[in-house]
């Protein structure tokens, strides 16, 4: 059930173009707004999650936390509003987003394997979770 949701959900943010549109703009946002979470990015401190969401590779310094709480709370209330228009949860937009976010990584960056691993980003595609299409 929970497969085909999500499945459904990607297909219809895919086709409507909302996750590019929404997430980016908080992502790129949050880089341009604080260097200190491009410069974690880059050093492998934080890295994208398969729930959508920023998380800690390493333990994060009081600053660092700051920033990327702020940003998972702006990505939370963006999948939020989507998921409503898209009658999907905000969970299923989140996973889908999560899939998407990952895709976009670039070489060097971390990343969440679907068993909870991090991973570098290599030259090749990365790790993806079944319930990604």
């Amino acid at each position: 059930m929970v497969q085909f949701s999500v499945r459904k959900c990607m297909m219809a943010i895919a086709a409507s173009g909302l996750v590019l549109s929404a997430v980016a703009p908080v992502a790129a946002y949050a880089q341009a707004r604080d260097p200190a979470y491009a410069a974690a990015r880059a050093a492998g401190q934080v890295g994208e999650k398969m729930d959508g969401y920023l998380g800690y590779v390493t333990p994060p310094a009081p600053p660092l936390r700051a920033v990327v709480e702020d940003i998972n709370i702006k990505r939370k209330a963006v999948y939020a509003g989507k998921a409503q228009a898209n009658n999907a949860t905000v969970e299923e937009y989140a996973l889908t987003s999560g899939c998407l976010l990952i895709a976009q990584t670039k070489p060097g960056e971390k990343y969440q394997a679907a068993d909870g691993s991090w991973q570098t980003r290599g030259e090749g595609p990365p790790l993806r979770d079944s319930r990604c299409p």
